[in-house]
């Protein structure tokens, strides 16, 4: 199993043989991504399937049964001449995930997951505004509570973190939670003793999206709540940027007509348009502002449509530049789904040119609130086992 709790930029689903210095571990997780997606495959069946050879199939699945990660199910139902052959998946039974979101406002959710993302018991901590080491402690907390909810060995401890994250789980900026170079992936380590990953929320919404939702592989994952983030994935490789911001939305200033004062200082960002407590703000005062039930549907639309056609400015140069197939949008269905989404793509249709866009999907995601708690089981499969 590998050892290192760090994340890559590595395609998630290997499918191909690589150079000879890399092809040990590459190999082990190609088999391990070919049963984890498909399940009950015989030794040859894995070997067309990946393409290597019967005897380094049978040296890895030898490795990966003395592991406990792999077990064999019995012969094979198919009649054909000869010994039936042994069939293989992947032990889903063996192992939980620790999952963690640390992006709602009010709470800190957590859950106790299987290898296929089934979220097995749940538990929260009331943020209460808790910020800094107050809010650390929390997080510890929680840790502690998952973890005696199972008696089954813990693959690993995924977070998904609000604010800008790197590759070493070092939370560099999360301003609603007061952390600053926060090293919470080596924090959590030490005190457990367990591999833990830490990620941004928002791309581990996008794992999640990835694995278990059959997204593309071409996507971008808007998730609005308390802000406003996105997680990209192209190729099926999560793109982190240069100083790991990549999808860092929420402060980008929206058209040249100004707007409200934005929390960074700047006026007009996304966020002023589109986080949920604004948002619901806006609602508020078009309904406290009509004059009656029809006048109010007509200034609840009209704030939607405002908010739908400020994302679609921000994300048509995103489009445009990395020629996505699929956005998909996470956060309240009653304010996202309807009015503003068509909004959104509507003015990305208008945004974009037509023979090079025209059949971009937007849709809510299939993952409900249960997203990030998903996605960070995907960040633990990835690093530990190299499968999504």
């Amino acid at each position: 199993m590998a050892a290192s709790g760090e994340q890559s930029s590595r395609v998630l689903r290997p499918r191909s043989k690589v150079l000879p210095e890399h092809a040990r571990s590459h190999n082990r997780a190609l088999v391990l991504q070919t049963l984890y997606r498909t399940g009950l495959l015989s030794r040859a069946d894995v070997a067309r399937a990946t393409g290597l050879t019967r005897v380094t199939v049978s040296d890895l699945v030898a490795e990966l049964i003395a592991e406990g990660i792999v077990v064999e199910r019995g012969p094979s139902e198919d009649v054909r001449p000869g010994k039936p052959a042994t069939m293989l998946d992947i032990d889903r039974t063996a192992f939980h995930i620790v999952g963690l979101d640390l992006s709602q406002h009010a709470e800190f959710w957590g859950a106790v997951l299987d290898l296929d993302g089934r979220i097995i018991s749940r538990a929260q901590v009331p943020l209460a505004s808790s910020t800094g080491e107050d809010a650390v402690a929390k997080v510890v907390a929680l840790v502690e509570t998952l973890l005696g909810q199972t008696s089954t060995p813990v693959l690993g401890i995924g977070v998904g973190s609000p604010g800008v994250v790197d590759l070493a789980g070092v939370v560099l900026s999360a301003p609603n939670l007061g952390w600053a170079g926060l090293e919470l992936q080596a924090l959590l380590h030490d005190r457990f003793r367990l591999p833990v990953i830490v990620g941004n929320d928002a791309n581990a919404a996008v794992l999640a999206e990835h694995s278990f939702g059959d997204a593309d592989s071409d996507l971008m994952l808007v998730k609005i709540g308390h802000g406003v983030g996105a997680g990209l994935l192209v190729s099926g490789t999560p793109l982190f940027g240069s100083r790991f911001a990549a999808g860092e939305i929420g402060h980008v200033v929206v058209g040249t007509d100004g707007g409200a004062a934005c929390v960074c200082g700047k006026s007009g960002c996304l966020e002023t348009w589109l986080s949920t407590p604004n948002l619901e703000s806006a609602l508020a005062a078009a309904e406290l502002a009509s004059t009656g039930a029809e006048d109010a549907g007509i200034r609840r639309d009209a704030v939607l449509r405002e908010a739908g056609q400020r994302l679609g400015i921000a994300l048509a140069p995103i489009v445009g530049a990395l020629n996505l197939s699929e956005i998909v949008l996470s956060g309240p269905v009653a304010l996202l789904d309807g009015t503003l989404s068509e909004s959104t793509i509507e003015t990305l249709r208008r945004r974009t040119m037509a023979e090079f866009h025209g059949d971009l999907t937007l849709r809510m995601t299939s993952q409900g609130d249960d997203i990030v708690l998903r996605g960070a089981a995907v960040l633990v499969l990835s690093a530990r086992l190299g499968v999504s």
